[in-house]
């Protein structure tokens, strides 16, 4: 953990951007004041990092990038998700605390100097949690609450904060813990939990969207669920083992049933209709469990390809920190970045 009787530390904040141009100015003109008023106590750099915004969210970082040399960005060469875009974040961060921060305006940046403060107590995390969600619908607000309690419960041995997103502040040491996961699926809400290490909460009321769209539709919302489900619990495959268990027991006494009521009775003819849906719901059960085991073979599909977890086609150092080299942990994950002609890091 970042030493806190250090003088003068330095915090870098990871922007995750993807399509983001509406609300950039208006984000960066609030992050911007904040770092001022802390300029005494902690030097800062942002990094955003472009997850392959189709519109004009790239250009206005450049343009921030050459006007204020506190930042600094990465350029992916598509988009590949936001949880990947803030595990490429975390690799080029050298900040002695790192904090992570969406560029909707949900998440208030003036919070910022509360979790600092929260941290040097000596906590390695301190994430935001979400008091209130304003300007949200009762279905997503709904929806998440069960999502949250549904992994607190699911989770092996991992405790993932409740109402509680990606904005946090986390120390040097957790930064490094993060680089060594190798994992191509990521849910970064609970990889930040299975690190372990001392941690703590802030309460906040988060904002109503600034500007533009969520890119989060509710598919999109369904599959990061599923991710986060089946990176951190296998309760859906002991749940198969269970309901073939609970099936074949009920089978059985169903089969004795019938022995005992054709030995009393005599065997009249059976329906077809009880045929039909008994065979309808059997098969509809295997195909369920079938697809739950699919979801996890998919995964170590993915995993055993090996390939790398994000690829660069442009990045930019803040000036106001010296170049820094990809560390050891970065490559042993099979990271890619552009040539090292055009490296700025």
């Amino acid at each position: 953990m970042a030493d806190p009787s250090s003088p003068l530390q330095h915090l870098s904040i990871i922007v995750p951007v993807f399509n983001e141009s509406a609300g950039l100015q208006a984000f960066w003109s609030r992050v911007a004041a904040v770092l001022d008023d802390m300029a005494d106590t902690v030097s800062a750099d942002v990094l955003f990092v472009d997850d392959g915004s189709r519109d004009d969210s790239l250009t206005l970082i450049q343009a921030l990038a050459i006007a204020d040399a506190r930042v600094g960005y990465l350029a992916l060469s598509r988009n590949f998700g936001k949880e990947i875009a803030m595990s490429a974040g975390l690799d080029f961060a050298d900040g002695d605390w790192v904090v992570l921060i969406d560029a909707d305006l949900q998440d208030p940046p003036e919070l910022m100097p509360t979790l600092l403060a929260k941290a040097r107590e000596g906590f390695d995390t301190v994430y935001a949690r979400r008091a209130e969600r304003l300007g949200e619908s009762f279905t997503k607000r709904a929806t998440a609450s069960v999502f949250y309690r549904l992994m607190g419960r699911l989770s092996r041995r991992v405790e993932i904060p409740a109402d509680t997103g990606d904005y946090r502040l986390i120390s040097r040491r957790a930064v490094l813990a993060l680089r060594q996961i190798k994992e191509r699926n990521r849910f970064m809400k609970g990889l930040f939990a299975w690190i372990g290490f001392p941690s703590a909460a802030v309460t906040y009321v988060r904002d109503p969207r600034g500007e533009g769209v969520s890119s989060f539709s509710l598919w999109r919302l369904w599959n990061f669920a599923l991710d986060g489900i089946t990176s951190f619990s296998t309760a859906p495959l002991k749940l198969a083992t269970y309901a073939g268990v609970l099936v074949a027991l009920l089978a059985f006494v169903s089969g004795g049933f019938i022995i005992v009521k054709t030995l009393i009775f005599g065997d009249p003819v059976p329906g077809f209709p009880s045929l039909m849906v008994t065979l309808l719901f059997f098969s509809g059960l295997q195909l369920l469990f079938i697809g739950v085991i699919g979801e996890y073979l998919a995964r170590l599909f993915d995993e055993s390809k090996q390939r790398p977890l994000y690829l660069l086609k442009e990045q930019k150092a803040a000036a106001i920190r010296q170049p820094q080299p990809t560390d050891a942990s970065t490559v042993a994950r099979g990271r890619s970045t552009v040539s090292p002609a055009t490296q700025d890091f």
